[in-house]
């Protein structure tokens, strides 16, 4: 297995996976959104509020900010040794004391613990008038994804079979395919059509090219070929903040290599089998 990156900073990601399979890619999609621990609002205590927002409504909108966190500054709840119950361990505390006129937004929320705060500033919350006011404790905790939709790392997280577009002699180079391609992508070169240097990843798949050419009557089979590689994939990983791109795949990973290895051992333990140390 290979990966090889395209781009790579804290908010986005996009990679190519080699030499895998369909089912370990999606493991890894399905890792990534929901095997990631990171933080959230998940308690409020809201002492005060007159704003047009029920309580209920006040507390969703917070409980969905992104929280930005130190990796491994805290551990999940399930794990701690508090057994679940909140300690300065697994949660951090947050105080909001806001009166209006003006926005709410999420810098207005005030941790105790400096390296945790929201992963933006400019998170809006409600809008108050005049005399309107909310004050609030809220406690955050580290859990995943499968839990709640707001442990999530990740907006967007998802892949493609990696495109093969093969150009056959029956090709007249007419330009109706060309003109087809909603991803713009191919072109006629030296009286062939060919595909755009460096513009192969961005095929949907789609093959309309292959409809175009059928379509001006050149027989049963096309003179471009769209298929799918089977054992290459390419990965977008779009962070919310709160890690980043990369360490939430790196996670991923490692939660696929501590379950394959957990399954592993239990195989060994029942078929009463030595496992080489080197596995």
């Amino acid at each position: 297995m290979e990966i090889a990156f395209s781009v790579l900073d804290d908010q986005i990601a996009r990679f190519r996976l080699d030499k895998s399979s369909i089912a370990f890619a999606n493991s890894l999609r399905r890792a990534m959104i929901g095997e990631v621990p990171t933080m959230a609002i998940e308690d409020v205590k809201i002492y005060d509020n007159t704003s047009a927002l029920f309580d209920e409504m006040l507390a969703h909108r917070i409980g969905l900010i992104p929280i930005k966190t130190e990796e491994e500054c805290l551990i999940p709840r399930d794990t701690c040794s508090c057994g679940g119950i909140g300690c300065p361990s697994c949660s951090v505390l947050f105080t909001l004391s806001v009166e209006g006129p003006g926005m709410v937004t999420s810098k207005d929320l005030i941790s105790q613990d400096p390296r945790i705060g929201p992963a933006s500033p400019d998170i809006p919350v409600v809008k108050l008038i005049g005399g309107q006011k909310v004050v609030l404790e809220a406690r955050a905790i580290v859990s995943r994804g499968r839990e709640h939709a707001k442990w999530q790392p990740t907006t967007a997280c998802g892949y493609k079979n990696y495109p093969v577009v093969t150009v056959n002699d029956r090709c007249d180079a007419c330009g109706h395919c060309v003109e087809e391609c909603p991803r713009e992508i191919l072109e006629i070169r030296d009286g062939r059509v060919a595909v755009i240097e460096g513009r192969l990843e961005s095929c949907s798949l789609c093959r309309l090219c292959e409809r175009a050419c059928l379509n001006t009557g050149i027989g049963e089979e096309a003179g471009i070929i769209v298929r799918s590689d089977e054992s290459r994939f390419l990965f977008v990983v779009e962070g919310d903040g709160s890690l980043p791109a990369k360490n939430i795949i790196r996670q991923g990973l490692d939660y696929i290599r501590t379950q394959s290895q957990g399954l592993a051992a239990q195989i060994y333990e029942i078929s009463g089998e030595t496992r080489d140390e080197n596995d």
